[in-house]
């Protein structure tokens, strides 16, 4: 029975597709890639989609009680792509060890902006920044600056978003 039960819940994520989908729009926007100069490749993608995602989960959690649930939803959504993408190219995902990593790398990057947000500097937004996206690696001060003030945008934006426009993915 239970079984069958199972086959009318949602999927991991259903919840939340649109807002993803929205959130994947845009870390696929150029200005990230140009002027921001985040590496248009996996790893690079990786850090700035899972950056967005950090920042729309702590939106979500200062929301209703739906926005809160849906922010489980959207972590779960999130992970359940990211799996799914790395098995595409060819990842062995059976053991799990990636999926944990990746797991480990959003929480991270969650609570790195966690704290960018409750100091609320610059210097915060922009150590987050280059932690998150760039992964601490070495990059141009006018870039950093550059995203990091898109960054703390894209967080005043969904900040300014009622819970229910925002779960529908209207950015």
């Amino acid at each position: 029975m239970k079984k069958l039960l199972d086959l009318f819940r949602a999927p991991p994520g259903a919840a939340t597709q649109s807002l993803y989908a929205a959130l994947v729009r845009e870390a696929r926007d150029k200005h990230w890639y140009v002027e921001g100069k985040v590496p248009d490749d996996m790893d690079g993608r990786f850090a700035l989609l899972s950056s967005i995602v950090a920042l729309t989960i702590l939106r979500l959690e200062e929301g209703s009680e739906e926005a809160v649930r849906a922010s489980v939803s959207l972590t779960e959504g999130f992970i359940a792509d990211m799996d799914a993408q790395m098995r595409e190219i060819g990842f062995d995902t059976t053991i799990g060890k990636q999926v944990r990593g990746l797991v480990g790398a959003l929480a991270a990057r969650v609570d790195r902006w966690r704290r960018a947000k409750e100091d609320g500097s610059s210097d915060a937004w922009t150590a987050a920044t280059r932690f998150s996206v760039y992964r601490d690696g070495d990059i141009e001060e006018p870039v950093l600056t550059y995203a990091a003030e898109q960054m703390r945008r894209f967080s005043e934006r969904i900040a300014g978003e009622s819970d229910a426009l925002l779960l529908r993915g209207d950015l």
